[in-house]
């Protein structure tokens, strides 16, 4: 077997110059190796699904992101549609509503006495700090908003768009839910009872018995029916979790009710963890293909980088590359405010699955 065959793109050693662009950066990242390598493809793929007609993208967003200092990064994602839709954690929907209402998180260290630190009242991430005591009056905010609603079942979609809603009315300030609430981009959080709004809503249901139900199941429905009517889809998942599985299974319920669903088209995903481990968070996208969720002929690839390192340069570089794509794009206009998603004034119900029309 000739050898030549395997030896013919030469690595190109980084040349650092003054003022180089992020855009730049990531080019000239796709001629070296391992993880930086793949940050530059992670910035080609997206790329491509920007110029891809009628293509629902998916955001997966799961960790302590918005504590971490990346809300507005994600927030811009959402404003200026690099994105369709968000699947997020409780948490980072929670720490983004903390600092739209005008509080803040603090830089900290994890060498730290934790016993004094909660004598104090104040909670640790990592390296970051934030007032027990201002948690506390958000939760309590949270519930008085819920017994504000009307009494009946809402999808963690229209009751992050409500609450999107009450935020900006209150504030005016940008944040991940009153961007996605001005864009009409829909927010699924399928583990909300796993963070402090389920909290909040646990507190309104401890007043009013009827207060605070979220069917997630009809999340579920709702987000297959979205692939369903979808020309295709893609998937940018950072960190895992929840909302990675949440994403990929919205896939395999729809291929379920609709011959005419296939796997992600494009899919990128930012972990930190492993796949040997059998966890969902670190499972390759090859692994995906085993179950259908990413398409045998995707342009896919993993990144194993630290979110906070891996988006602000990767958004960055969008900023400029895609400007064109992004101004010419036409997203699928939706509805987010009533108790059925709308795609194109087509009713997406939360209660039976649909074919295409």
């Amino acid at each position: 077997m000739p050898r030549n065959r395997f030896l013919k793109t030469p690595v190109e050693p980084f040349r650092v110059e003054p003022g180089l662009p992020p855009e730049q950066v990531l080019a000239r990242m796709e001629r070296i190796s391992f993880q930086g390598r793949n940050l530059a493809t992670a910035h080609r793929v997206w790329l491509r699904m920007l110029q891809e007609r009628d293509l629902t993208i998916f955001l997966g967003a799961a960790g302590a992101l918005s504590a971490g200092g990346l809300r507005l990064v994600i927030a811009h994602l959402i404003a200026r549609r690099y994105v369709d839709c968000l699947v997020s954690t409780g948490a980072n929907l929670y720490h983004d509503l903390h600092e739209t209402r005008g509080h803040r998180h603090y830089i900290g260290t994890p060498r730290i006495d934790d016993g004094e630190l909660q004598a104090a009242r104040i909670d640790r991430v990592y390296d970051t700090y934030a007032s027990e005591d201002e948690f506390v009056e958000n939760d309590e905010w949270i519930a008085e908003y819920a017994l504000t609603l009307e009494l009946r079942p809402y999808t963690s979609r229209e009751f992050l768009y409500r609450l999107g809603q009450r935020l900006w009315d209150d504030t005016g300030a940008d944040g991940i839910l009153t961007a996605a609430y001005r864009a009409g981009v829909p927010i699924y959080c399928p583990a909300i009872a796993d963070s402090s709004i389920g909290m909040g809503l646990a507190q309104a249901r401890h007043v009013r018995a009827e207060a605070g139900r979220i069917d997630v199941i009809g999340d579920v429905i709702e987000s297959s029916n979205l692939v369903i009517a979808s020309g295709a889809t893609a998937s940018v998942v950072l960190g895992g979790g929840t909302p990675k599985n949440f994403i990929n299974q919205a896939i395999v319920e729809a291929e379920y009710y609709s011959s005419n669903v296939g796997g992600h088209r494009y899919a990128v995903q930012i972990v930190t963890d492993a796949p040997h481990f059998g966890g969902a968070s670190g499972s390759t996208l090859d692994e995906a293909q085993s179950w259908g969720k990413v398409a045998t002929d995707a342009a896919q690839v993993t990144v194993h980088a630290d979110v906070t390192i891996a988006l602000p340069l990767l958004a960055s570089a969008l900023e400029t590359s895609a400007a064109v794509h992004v101004m010419t794009r036409e997203p699928a206009p939706y509805g987010i405010d009533g108790a059925c998603l709308a795609r194109n004034g087509r009713l997406l119900s939360c209660q039976r699955f649909q074919d295409k029309p």
